[in-house]
């Protein structure tokens, strides 16, 4: 909790670290002050027990854990690898699944398997992964996430790593996709980032269906980044997120948060509630 508010973090990542481009690891140190070295095996292996310790400090209740297949970017992260931090603390580790059209097929059965472990819904990185969001692929892959009530997770926003495909990050052809899908629950991660926080804006502020996650953006300058917007309201339908281990600190971006002046309600949203409601989360 913080400030007695429970706290759900929507967006980690948490990859073998053998696993990683010197890139990743660049943008860690840059963003963040996190002790790797005390959460990882030699092996490089996060270690289950430091890493709930560590989440429960930062006053994390709820993680959830993104895996990515992104060969040109990041690398490949498999979804088996976050299974033993999933198995030593279920109430505080969850993850979603992630699926790249480049490398699975068919993406159905792919995904199946990964929701059967236990995912709570799909991330695609179309950025990372260079595919875009309304590849027709992925739309057998959207009608079973609706059937099903689960949520799909887009990154919307400009990445720096080396092979990204930022043509890719804009989420405008969303509104395309719930034309077909209506009752579709979307998750805007890092809202727009870049050029695109007015789109993502007015997507969440249309549809019900649609919220803005927080990862990657300062608390302290999202008046700026939606300056057009009453922002008050359009917090309504934010989810909190830090895209760690690329972030200042969780606990020290909860509150920042705080300090934008919103009332209780809003805050308990923002930390926790919309959280709850899009991923079926239980604290």
């Amino acid at each position: 909790m913080v400030e007695d508010i429970p706290l759900v973090d929507a967006h980690v990542h948490l990859p073998r670290l053998k696993e990683l481009k010197p890139f990743w690891f660049d943008w860690a140190r840059r963003h963040g002050n996190i002790p790797l070295e005390q959460l990882y095996d030699p092996e490089g292996r996060p270690v289950p027990e430091a890493v709930d310790a560590y989440f429960e400090v930062e006053g994390v209740d709820a993680v959830l854990l993104l895996p990515e297949y992104s060969p040109r970017t990041v690398g490949i992260h498999p979804y088996e690898d976050l299974l033993p931090l999933v198995a030593h603390n279920p109430r505080r580790f969850r993850f979603l699944a992630n699926l790249n059209p480049h490398l699975h097929y068919p993406l159905v059965e792919h995904l199946e398997r990964q929701l059967e472990a236990g995912a709570l819904g799909l991330k695609l990185h179309p950025v990372h992964g260079g595919f875009p969001i309304d590849h027709p692929e992925l739309f057998p892959v959207y009608w079973l996430l609706q059937e099903r009530g689960l949520p799909v997770v887009f990154h919307t926003g400009v990445s720096a790593f080396p092979g990204a495909v930022n043509a890719y990050a804009t989420p405008e052809p969303v509104e395309g996709i719930l034309r077909v899908f209506p009752r579709l629950k979307v998750v805007l991660a890092h809202g727009g980032r870049g050029w695109w926080y007015e789109a993502a804006a007015s997507l969440a502020l249309m549809y019900p269906n649609v919220w803005i996650e927080l990862s990657g953006l300062s608390p302290r300058r999202l008046p700026e980044y939606y300056g057009r917007f009453d922002l008050r309201r359009l917090a309504r339908k934010f989810i909190f997120g830090t895209d760690w281990p690329g972030v200042p600190g969780i606990r020290a971006n909860a509150l920042a948060l705080r300090d934008l002046g919103w009332d209780r309600e809003t805050l308990e949203a923002v930390f926790h509630r919309n959280a709850r409601e899009v991923y079926g989360l239980t604290l």
